[in-house]
Order: C-alpha cells, then structure tokens, then sequence
C-alpha cells in the first residue's frame, strides 16, 4: 500500500472525492514553490502533482510550458525537484506526491539512481507522459518493483481495443485525459467526461481522476461527480505565473478542492 492507495482508501471510506493539484517545482523560484507546495493540503489537496521542468513539454499548453521555462531560468533541476519533496516531508508524512514529466531528465540521471533517490526523497507515484505501454520494462515495472505507483494516461482517444493495454501495469489511480490536445486548451465536460469514465471503470478496479480543462470550483464539482476524483493545473499554474500572493493562490486552490468534494 503507497501512500495514494492510503488516500483513495481513506476518502472512499469518508464517501468524498479526490482533489488533485499539479504544480510545477520551482516555478516562479524554488522557495516561492516551496511555499505553495507545502500549503497544498491545508487547501484541501488530497494528492499533489509536481511537475518536472523541461525544455520540450509536448504534451502541455503555453501555462505550463512558460512555468518550466521560469523553473528552468531560475535554475530549478530534476535534483532540486527531489530536494522540494524532501523538504516538504519534513513536514507532512501523509500527503502523496507524484511526479509528473517527461522521460528524458529520469532517462539522463539514470533509472536506478532516479527511482532511488524518488523514493528516498518521498515521492509515491510517477506520471511520465511520454512513455506508452510499450516501453514499460523501461521504467514502469523498475519503479513498480521499487515501491513507487507509476500512473498511466488515457484519453478520448484510447478506444476499447487499446484500452487493456494502457490499462496493464498502472497502478494507484488512472488519469483520464477530458480533452483531445494540450493542457489549457479547452474546458472539460462533464456530459462527455461521464460516459468515458464509465467504460473505463468497467474494465478497472483503479480510481479514475480526471483532469485537463477544469478550472473553477463548480467545474471541479461537475468533474469529480462522474468519476473519482478531478486534476486542476494549469488554473493554478496561471496564477503563479502572475506573480499572485502564495495565500491568494491557496485560496484559490482551497475553491477547487471544495468544489471537488461536494460533489
């Protein structure tokens, strides 16, 4: 049992739904991160997502790719990003931490040492966007076998044949893509989002936590009520980019979570 399943197994026994936000490490500086890092649960996150910067973010909006950049420039690294978990463990014991990136910082440190410092720094689960089922003796079943959930996408596009497939060796929770295309692009639906999250329910006991286009607290309750839990990023990512107080910003999370946990 990874601290996330201690956490779906918690709200499910408390009949809520998961709140989960994403940040990214470092993103305006490494202390200002780490202080909205750290106020995460006290706003009401259930799970965090800590993005991993890097120079070519396929899979992410202009938010978010302009939040790596920053991290980048103010000199955030993968090892400072596994010093943020660190620090934040101090802290709280209980909170999950995934890691959300793209392959090629963990490929350049090194599975082996990646996955063991990631588990000494206290991260729970990893979410590595460019990496399909294919590739899974590559880092999927190593971080398994290391104690580490490793959280597979699926998208309106992954239809029942591929399903299986994307469905094999994740483990922790699933998390559903709402929207064709890149973070912050479009609104997420909760009429399409349903049906979805359904017929993936039917193929999975794993927990199924949507996320892409959700940015408000009634989206988030609208999201969370046909699945199990809702992502927000780049909403939050924005106001980081801003220049927000650390304390409007929680305030702004702690709306989403609520808004998630009606539901």
């Amino acid at each position: 049992m990874t601290r996330i399943d201690d956490t779906f197994q918690r709200l499910n026994a408390e009949g809520k739904k998961a709140f989960v936000a994403y940040v990214m490490a470092g993103d305006p500086d490494y202390d200002t991160s780490l202080q909205v890092v750290k106020g995460l649960p006290g706003a009401g996150v259930d799970i965090i997502e800590l993005g991993i910067p890097f120079t070519d973010p396929m899979a992410d909006g202009p938010t978010i790719q302009r939040a790596g950049q920053r991290a980048l420039d103010g000199g955030q690294t993968l090892q400072k990003t596994l010093d943020m978990a660190t620090a934040f463990r101090e802290g709280d014991q209980t909170t999950p931490i995934v890691a959300m990136g793209y392959y090629n910082p963990i490929y350049s440190r090194g599975v082996d040492r990646f996955l063991e410092d990631a588990k000494a720094a206290g991260i729970d689960g990893l979410i590595v966007v460019d990496l399909p089922p294919e590739e899974d003796e590559e880092l999927c079943i190593p971080a398994q076998k290391a104690g580490l959930n490793f959280i597979r996408l699926a998208t309106p596009t992954t239809d029942d044949k591929r399903l299986p497939r994307v469905l094999q060796n994740t483990s922790g929770f699933l998390y559903y893509v709402s929207i064709t295309g890149i973070t912050g692009s479009a609104e997420a639906q909760s009429a399409d989002v349903g049906p979805e999250v359904a017929r993936i329910k039917a193929a999975t006991d794993l927990p199924v936590i949507v996320g892409f286009g959700i940015n408000s607290p009634d989206k988030a309750e609208a999201i969370a009520s046909v699945a199990d839990g809702a992502v927000v990023g780049s909403a939050i990512v924005k106001l980081i980019g801003e220049g927000r107080p650390v304390p409007e910003i929680l305030d702004f999370v702690r709306g989403l979570a609520e808004g998630a946990h009606r539901a």
